[in-house]
């Protein structure tokens, strides 16, 4: 489509008239700027990163430099080229000033610098998401556009003076809103950042210190300000940026995170991390569900994730007694006490397996001190890395140590275990034995992940001596050329005696290009980390968050009603007592997704297990009662449903032998969670369980649905 040639609306007969050249008219001319303007953006932003890919890499700094700007710019070229003129919202007009302000995913200005489209994270874009009736900011009116195929299919008025009635089709405040509530779903979530409510735009503009708890009930939009408030917090807040760790946002599960993979890259932001727990450790793609709920819960306390420091202490205990080590040249007596001095060397906070090195320079240089006689450092360091009995005796009292090598002997050694974690009682240590020490379990994956932060790779300490000879290397070749270079300088002046320069030489290694450590991207530190469904997480699971956010700066959002094994504590005290502070809680009570009569079910269920659970307000209904009907029924419930439905995504709940079809999703409760659907089908819900759990995952299945329930039963 060339907006410049065809109308950027294509309304349908019943809102013919809002197809008035009057009301659209000033719109029409301001997308064509927008069209325009976006064509000679994305060919200048094209040349620019042809000319980035074309140019020499660089060293260092200058490398990581232009791979940042180069990063940047497909970014930006990627999201412009996605959307074209659907990069606009909507538009705002001030009550002291009639030009409107048209609202963006992204800034866009023309050749003359006139701005087309302000970003809807900048401060003069907020009226357009905040501004109500009550508190209209300023705004004389404001217009969203609803888009389909790249052109308007809709848009809808909303005025706050009146002065603002002027120029506008027939108003209904929230009569698109609503109808786009019940649109049909896919397996994306749908982008919703043009009908974003003044509750949640509060929410994702708040500061970033400290930890902002959002909580609230099914369907308040949870999981969209989570992702919205992530891509504001990167543009807003210079501290969050990538150079500083920027954000990671964690989800409950990989069906959650596949389901929400559009929506940053929609909002222009590409740079978010997104993981489950399970991803933060290597152990976790095959780790399975503990089986026994009570050593579930002995694993889950932040205790037993203190009790790894214990664990490794055991491991760095210098020698008590003194021993003679014998060179070519003398005998050295190295004490007990030297060998404490030693251990003593490594800075705190080093990972115990590469304090290592530090300790053995440590003794090198005791040694080196004591030595009586004239003979070069290296060389008698060199004799000491063939010392069998000193590197037996290093080996011994602190040893190299693999993170499950550790974890499996909790639950294998049991005076290991007793040692490590004296509060556990005798049948508390049995309950954790197993017969596979290393046949991993969730519950163990805290374990593990702080057991790996603790002691540090094992392999760091050869990569670094291969790095540190791989540079001595490059220096000694890079010396000669330069010495070449000086000697057929016949007049040794110019630009070839900078080479002398020991700075110079020094700039001339490339060191990101020799042989070090791997890093890991979801290692952290980051800037900023936003826990989705966080009122399931353990003491524990907290620990493996606490130990990548140093700044405690988090995003937490949940539903207390929603944890699975109960949460009887305030968000304040549940926070407290896993180590952070500066806590603020924002509450969303308005149930935007789920209809009424889907609700007034759910909540039955809910407050039968849990009386104060804070159940959120429907605003719509369906006019669809929740159906009630025999397990047989299943496959002719769903046949009618495709016949009648050309779109939109059903799930089944409850019955792990229903296979999976293109439009019609099989999942368990637990893995339902974060998700929606038109159309749910619960199957024996009764099923899921007693108690807290069984309720729980009942009240999450129900409210996944959009428009309609079905509950069947085998009886």
């Amino acid at each position: 489509m060339n907006p410049l040639t065809t109308s950027a609306f294509d309304l349908p007969d019943h809102l013919s008239p809002k197809a008035d050249p009057t009301l659209i008219a000033d719109d029409e001319q301001h997308f064509a700027a927008i069209a325009e303007s976006l064509e000679q953006t994305i060919a200048e932003l094209s040349d620019l990163l042809d000319a980035e890919l074309k140019a020499p890499g660089g060293i260092g700094r200058q490398a990581m430099d232009r791979d940042m700007e180069i990063h940047r710019l497909t970014g930006r070229l990627r999201a412009l080229r996605r959307f074209g003129l659907d990069l606009c919202l909507g538009r705002i007009v001030s009550a002291d000033n009639p030009e409107p302000v048209y609202i963006g995913r992204l800034g866009l200005t023309d050749s003359a610098g006139r701005r087309l489209l302000l970003d809807w994270r900048s401060p003069a874009a907020e009226p357009f998401f905040a501004a109500t009736h009550a508190n209209p900011m300023g705004l004389a009116s404001r217009r969203r556009y609803r888009w389909t195929r790249g052109r308007i299919s809709d848009y809808w008025d909303e005025v706050f003076t009146a002065d603002g009635l002027d120029g506008h089709a027939a108003l209904d405040d929230q009569s698109a809103f609503i109808a786009s509530l019940g649109s049909n779903r896919s397996t994306r979530m749908r982008d919703v950042l043009a009908t974003i409510q003044a509750d949640q735009d509060a929410i994702i503009r708040a500061g970033s210190r400290g930890a902002l708890v959002v909580d609230g009930g099914p369907g308040t939009g949870k999981t969209v300000v989570a992702l919205h408030r992530s891509a504001y917090l990167l543009y807003s807040d210079p501290r969050l940026d990538h150079r500083r760790g920027g954000v990671l946002f964690v989800g409950p599960h990989q069906p959650y995170l596949a389901y929400v993979a559009d929506v940053l890259p929609s909002l222009g932001e590409e740079g978010v991390r997104t993981c489950t727990l399970r991803d933060l450790v290597a152990e976790g793609a095959g780790a399975a569900i503990e089986t026994d709920p009570n050593v579930a819960l002995l694993k889950s306390s932040a205790n037993m994730v203190k009790a790894i420091e214990t664990a490794v202490r055991f491991y760095e205990e210098p020698p008590t007694e003194g021993m003679t080590v014998t060179t070519y040249w003398s005998d050295v007596w190295l004490s007990a006490d030297e060998w404490a001095v030693a251990f003593e060397a490594p800075e705190p906070g080093t990972p115990h397996n590469e304090a290592r090195d530090q300790i053995w320079e440590e003794l090198l240089t005791i040694l080196m001190d004591k030595h009586d006689g004239d003979v070069p450092p290296d060389l008698f360091r060199r004799s000491l890395l063939h010392n069998r009995e000193l590197i037996r005796t290093l080996n011994r009292a602190w040893p190299l140590l693999e993170a499950a090598d550790l974890v499996g002997d909790l639950w294998s050694v049991p005076a290991y275990l007793r040692m490590c974690a004296p509060w556990l009682s005798p049948d508390d240590v049995r309950k954790l034995q197993r017969e596979d020490a290393q046949a991993w379990t969730v519950s163990d994956l805290p374990l593990l992940d702080a057991a790996r932060h603790r002691l540090g790779d094992p392999e760091a300490s050869l990569r670094k001596r291969r790095h540190n000879a791989s540079v001595a290397a490059q220096r000694e070749r890079m010396a000669r050329v330069i010495d070449d270079l000086l000697e057929a300088d016949d007049d040794g002046e110019g630009a070839v005696t900078m080479l002398r320069g020991q700075d110079l030489q020094e700039s001339l290694v490339d060191e990101t290009a020799l042989p070090g450590a791997n890093s890991e991207p979801l290692a952290g530190p980051f800037a900023h980390i936003v826990v989705d469904e966080a009122q399931e997480l353990t003491d524990a699971e907290w620990q493996m968050l606490l130990l990548r956010c140093p700044s405690r700066s988090f995003t937490i959002v949940g539903d207390r009603a929603q944890a699975r094994h109960g949460f009887t504590e305030s968000w304040q005290e549940r926070l407290q007592r896993i180590g952070l502070d500066r806590i603020n809680v924002a509450s969303l009570s308005i149930n935007y997704r789920t209809p009424e009569e889907v609700m007034a079910e759910a909540e039955l269920v809910i407050r039968a297990a849990l009386p104060n659970a804070n159940v959120p307000t429907s605003i719509r209904s369906s006019d669809v009662p929740v159906v009630h009907g025999s397990v047989s029924d299943l496959d002719s419930i769903l046949d009618t449903w495709l016949v009648a439905h050309a779109d939109g995504i059903a799930c089944v709940i409850g019955d792990p032998t229903f296979r999976a079809t293109p439009r019609v999703r099989s999942l368990t409760p637990e893995l339902s969670k974060g998700l929606e659907f038109d159309l749910v089908v619960l199957v024996d819900p009764e099923a899921f369980g007693n108690g807290i759990e069984g309720a729980v995952d009942r009240y999450v299945a129900m409210t996944r649905a959009t428009q309609q329930l079905v509950i069947l039963t085998s009886s």
